[in-house]
């Protein structure tokens, strides 16, 4: 899914910012960016590195690069939560996330944030090099593996708030007297959430509505248990 490019925003080269926390894979964009012709004519200047999201923060910060290229699972504040301090230090880079995570709530809240390029951890690259012309010169581009996860995710179940709620709360491991004291009803009131929310997503048990909020990127694995 691509949009219409604008104008290059410099004559010579474009700078670039690389956020990953694996180094393996910070090398080799590098390498793939800065060689003339993969990308752009001249090659792109990587200007700064980044293992974590306060450092990729900072470095955007300092450098106001062209593009960031980001991982979404960082140590330090993961990508999703660096991304609107990024718009707001420096709104002319162009954000794109570079990814292995499919979770159709996470994917989507990410667009929604705008970033400017989505693109799989788990495709070949090519893809991105081949796009990111595109996305320097103010087009937009979503690789199509995200495009049916946005497509999945709008034939989900919506919750209503309360039910989110309630999900939230369950999976945390509260009881229905618990929730209902956090939420100011009834516990009869919190059961009945509860049905509703259980009925809605097929599940039947609260192990089955963990596996569900994982999947569906509502909730933090790495916060869960």
């Amino acid at each position: 899914m691509a949009s219409s490019p604008r104008k290059p925003l410099h004559n010579d080269q474009y700078r670039a910012v690389i956020a990953d926390d694996h180094e393996i894979v910070r090398d080799g964009l590098k390498l793939a960016l800065q060689q003339p012709g993969m990308v752009e004519y001249n090659g792109l200047d990587v200007v700064a590195e980044a293992e974590n999201g306060f450092e990729a923060l900072a470095e955007v910060k300092n450098h106001r690069p062209d593009v960031l290229i980001l991982d979404i699972s960082m140590p330090l504040a993961g990508g999703a939560e660096v991304i609107n301090d990024i718009r707001r230090w420096s709104p002319e880079t162009r954000i794109v996330i570079l990814t292995g995570i499919n979770a159709e709530g996470l994917i989507c809240s990410l667009l929604d944030s705008g970033v400017d390029g989505m693109f799989s951890k788990g495709a070949s690259l090519n893809e991105l090099y081949k796009q990111l012309p595109l996305i320097l010169r103010g087009g937009k581009y979503v690789a199509d593996t995200f495009v049916e996860t946005m497509q999945r995710q709008q034939s989900r179940p919506s919750l209503t708030e309360r039910e989110l709620q309630t999900l939230n709360m369950v999976i945390a491991g509260k009881t229905s007297r618990e929730i209902a004291e956090a939420m100011s009803v009834s516990p009869k009131t919190v059961d009945k959430h509860r049905t509703s929310l259980m009925k809605k997503l097929d599940t039947h048990s609260v192990a089955e509505l963990i596996a569900y909020a994982l999947r569906e990127g509502l909730i933090d694995p790495e916060n869960t248990f």
